[in-house]
């Protein structure tokens, strides 16, 4: 489930792997960075990392945010987890080199510019109830209640916040 409250840390987390990107590229070219697959697939790793980050923002945070092609964001993490065996190389260096500095300045800006109280603070019921892993999640929630656990421990393992699960 995707939650406001987890935006700013999904931000920081694209910041974070962001910079092992370029740490990682810096002094390599394309033809060094393919021939030691060390470095190759780590910065292949921290690109998806990248990706799955973006990919958990809500989605009410993307739609704020439409300068980011979040889709293409979230389009090249699917390429490097599901179809990992056909990678363009250039593609990856371009992304590395190009692609990530940008996104992570943008990042760094929204970081900066919003006001986190503010944001966490408004509950996309809307959005959020449309979606069928929320409901099953919800109903899992329900259970737990219904069996006695204590909210603190549902919210750690269903990622749903107090208000929500005592209104069940």
């Amino acid at each position: 489930m995707r939650e406001r409250a987890r935006d700013k840390g999904r931000l920081q987390d694209i910041i974070e792997y962001s910079d092992n990107v370029t740490m990682l590229i810096e002094g390599y070219d394309y033809d060094k960075l393919v021939a030691d697959k060390r470095t190759y697939y780590s910065v292949m790793k921290n690109i998806e990392i990248v990706g799955e980050a973006a990919y958990m923002l809500t989605k009410a945070f993307k739609n704020a945010h439409p300068e980011i092609p979040w889709k293409v964001v979230q389009g090249m993490r699917h390429v490097l987890v599901h179809d990992y065996a056909n990678v363009v190389s250039a593609t990856l260096y371009d992304t590395a080199i190009n692609d990530i500095p940008t996104l992570r300045q943008l990042v760094k800006q929204y970081l900066s510019e919003t006001d986190w109280s503010a944001w966490e603070s408004v509950i996309d019921t809307a959005e959020e109830t449309e979606n069928p892993i929320y409901e099953h999640t919800v109903k899992t929630a329900r259970r737990m209640k219904a069996d006695g656990m204590a909210v603190e421990l549902i919210e750690k393992y269903t990622g749903l916040n107090a208000e929500v699960i005592n209104s069940l």
